[in-house]
């Protein structure tokens, strides 16, 4: 057996065992993950001290961004729930689009959110929200929570300027604006497929625990009170969204020495952004309920607790993630792909697709592959640099599973099991995989 033969089958025995541990054996999430990403990298013969650095540097480096975004996004929830924001934005959306059609308004509505922001960002930004409507409505929160992470997570993986993608458009020297409007051609499908429509069909197949924690902290209170108007809630709610735009915009459009450029760069970033709209709201949307300093204190103490588990599950899976990329699992994969003489749209999508699944990390597989395709697609004329770009993320977004840790952030705020998280977040991750390949291949045949 070749040593790249060896590394996969090293990493697919581990990723079966963390399904059977956490599934069968019912051992919890966290546990699982740091044995058997010990487990994993010992096998792979890493030495024992770098098996346990790179664990820690994986949890550390995920944890870094995503509790701080976790944190100041679920206070930010809480005063959108308690002061009614929440509530208004969800009486205004059933109303507009009928109980019927509202998951495809939250589709919609993740999409235009999700293009300036990280995926974690717009999720805790907009799950109260999930929270509220469902409840409203008496709809399964998997009817209205699959079109939500769909919408953002076609985005995070096809749309510049997220961070991959826009590393993808770079590579293959692909045109920003056009490749942008050739992602919305093609991820509005996309996303259409992911999530209203497959959420219609497997939602009545999700039977939900009846008590969810962060639903309970987030899906808002009763409107007797005095509510903040449409108008406020969403500039409340938008507010880092249009930070963070600035901050995109400002790297594209002032010089780098612009005295300007740190002050834009600064409030555009995610943390900053985030805490900067979490002031505000303690203004905004408590003074319709005046509330007091003393309980907006303990709504922020309060929410905290249910995240607790979901940070450490999530570091666990970077973990995890960062285990396998140092053991040179995407290395070996990349050579396999390489040795399929693929065309370049299949070629990039392939090799993003095998390296998503073995390390679970959308944005390193979009990178290695842009980075491995790029100079192959150079040298055959006659392939769009633009439609690479969305081959690449359409490929890097295929069949997220336990060690990516989007998978676990679903899993536990929507609090479903791993097989029911495989039946929904997986499968709609998978489908946009497959359509975003396909809608690419027709566009492809119509410019």
């Amino acid at each position: 057996m070749t040593p790249d033969a060896r590394l996969l089958l090293y990493a697919l025995a581990a990723v079966l065992a963390l399904v059977v541990l956490i599934a069968r054996f019912k051992l919890h999430p966290f546990v699982a993950l740091v044995g058997v990403s010990l487990v994993m990298g010992t096998a792979a013969g890493m030495p024992l001290g770098d098996v346990v650095k790179a664990f820690q540097d994986g949890v550390g480096g995920a944890l870094g961004f995503i509790a701080v975004v976790v944190g100041l996004g679920t206070m930010l929830g809480k005063m959108m729930a308690e002061s009614g924001g929440a509530a208004r934005i969800a009486t205004t959306l059933i109303g507009l689009f009928g109980e019927r059609r509202v998951h495809w308004a939250i589709m919609f509505v993740a999409f235009i959110v999700g293009i300036p922001v990280f995926f974690q960002v717009g999720f805790v930004l907009l799950v109260p929200l999930v929270f509220t409507v469902a409840r409203r409505t008496g709809m399964s929160l998997v009817k209205i929570g699959l079109p939500l992470v769909a919408g953002l997570s076609v985005v995070h993986g096809m749309v510049p300027p997220h961070p991959a993608a826009m590393l993808a458009t770079v590579a293959y020297r692909a045109d920003v604006g056009l490749t942008i409007l050739y992602a919305l051609i093609v991820g509005l499908p996309t996303a259409a497929l992911a999530g209203p429509l497959y959420a219609s069909f497997i939602a009545p197949r999700i039977v939900l625990p009846a008590h969810n924690p962060l639903a309970a902290q987030l899906e808002g209170g009763t409107t007797d009170q005095p509510m903040p108007s449409f108008t406020v809630a969403v500039a409340t709610v938008m507010t880092p969204v249009l930070l963070m735009l600035v901050g995109s915009a400002g790297a594209v459009l002032l010089q780098a020495g612009s005295p300007v450029r740190p002050v834009v760069d600064f409030v555009g970033n995610p943390i900053v952004a985030l805490l900067i709209a979490l002031l505000l709201s303690f203004w905004s949307l408590g003074r319709a309920r005046r509330l007091t300093r003393g309980q907006i204190l303990r709504f922020t103490n309060d929410c905290l607790a249910p995240t607790a588990t979901i940070l450490l599950v999530i570091g666990a899976g970077a973990g995890f993630n960062q285990v396998l990329l140092r053991s040179g699992v995407g290395t070996a994969i990349a050579r396999v792909a390489i040795g399929s003489h693929a065309s370049p749209l299949l070629l990039a999508w392939s090799i993003a697709a095998l390296i998503r699944v073995a390390t679970g990390s959308a944005t390193v597989a979009m990178t290695t592959s842009a980075g491995i395709v790029a100079p192959i697609a150079a040298a055959l004329p006659g392939t769009s640099a633009e439609l690479l770009v969305l081959a690449t993320g359409a490929g890097s977004l295929v069949l997220s599973h336990v060690n990516d840790s989007g998978f676990w952030l679903i899993k536990e705020f929507f609090d479903m099991t791993v097989p029911q998280t495989l039946k929904t977040w997986t499968v709609a991750e998978t489908i946009i995989g497959v359509a975003g390949l396909a809608f690419t291949v027709l566009l492809g045949l119509v410019v």
